[in-house]
């Protein structure tokens, strides 16, 4: 599979985590010496964060050692430790005339290493997986070992690949914050066969 460049990531934050969607997060994991584990999963939600536009982004108040690399290059993971209990991943993605910006990946749909994503997790419902940024993280042994990885890096342990295009997406205020909630910068792949409803593997199954 061939990995989005970084222009891709070189645009402005919204429309990256628009088109995330339906792209491929890959872990490779390494057991042992020379044998590597792939996990991956289809990108089913995300959210947008900005710069000095968006109270809610960890870059709102400027630059500090955890947010680094909200400035740094584009198409660098982003994870942080939040609630005391779970990572986050992001990329950072943002305009070249812009500091600061990432894209919160929320939900994936498994797709590779599914036995290794339920011993992870210690569940056996796929629908419960990956359904939600911290869960995520887990299933596929995300910490922040992996901050600042180069996500187009087709051999980065942590990778984004080119997937397909969604029919349908929803755009909604974002979740599980208390400031910028004005703003339509969470996006969901819909389910094709109830319009209107979200992905099975969304964080949230209705709006």
């Amino acid at each position: 599979m061939r990995c989005i460049s970084s222009e891709f990531y070189a645009r402005p934050t919204v429309g990256v985590a628009r088109d995330l969607l339906g792209n491929i997060l890959v872990r490779l994991l390494r057991c042992g010496s020379s044998k590597i584990k792939r996990m991956s999963g289809i990108i089913v939600e995300t959210e947008a964060y900005g710069f000095t536009n968006d109270p809610a982004s960890h870059a709102y108040r400027g630059l500090t050692f955890r947010n680094s690399a909200m400035f740094g290059d584009v198409g660098r993971a982003y994870i942080y430790f939040t609630y005391g209990s779970q990572f986050c991943v992001n990329i950072s993605a943002r305009s070249s005339n812009v500091k600061a910006g990432a894209v919160l990946i929320r939900a994936l749909q498994p797709l590779e290493g599914i036995e290794e994503m339920k011993a992870f997790r210690k569940t056996d419902d796929i629908l419960a997986l990956t359904s939600g940024p911290g869960k995520l993280s887990q299933a596929l042994n995300i910490n922040q070992s992996l901050n600042g990885y180069d996500v187009t890096d087709p051999n980065s342990e942590l990778h984004v690949e080119y997937g397909f295009s969604p029919a349908l997406i929803i755009e909604t205020g974002r979740i599980g914050i208390s400031r910028g909630t004005d703003k339509i910068w969470r996006f969901i792949i819909a389910d094709k066969v109830r319009q209107g409803y979200l992905n099975k593997y969304a964080s949230r199954k209705k709006i």
